[in-house]
């Protein structure tokens, strides 16, 4: 019999259009997270090359947390990961669901 096997990528699309294996992804240990690191993250993990479980085992995150950037790159792109500019992008997107 066969085991049910989970078949992985060996790389993704990152969100500059570069390609991302496990070895270019941040660091296990990142703990300065910019926008750019944010979004391979869930650029990884949209693509199947890691499981929501494993990035936040891996990057030591919350399901809230990661579940929050995630949102934001659906939501805004890239732009949205920005700490800064969180407020303005959820204003924005709660304006364009009324109408």
């Amino acid at each position: 019999m066969f085991e049910n096997q989970k078949i992985r990528p060996a790389q993704v699309v990152g969100p500059l259009g570069e390609p991302l294996t496990l070895d270019s992804l941040p660091p296990a240990g990142t703990t300065r997270w910019v926008v750019r690191r944010k979004a391979e993250v869930v650029a990884a993990v949209n693509g199947g090359l890691l499981t929501v479980d494993e990035a936040c085992a891996r990057y030591s995150l919350t399901l809230e947390e990661f579940a929050g950037w995630q949102r934001a790159v659906d939501r805004s792109g890239m732009p949205g990961l920005r700490v800064t500019r969180i407020q303005h992008y959820k204003s924005l997107y709660e304006r364009q669901q009324k109408f």
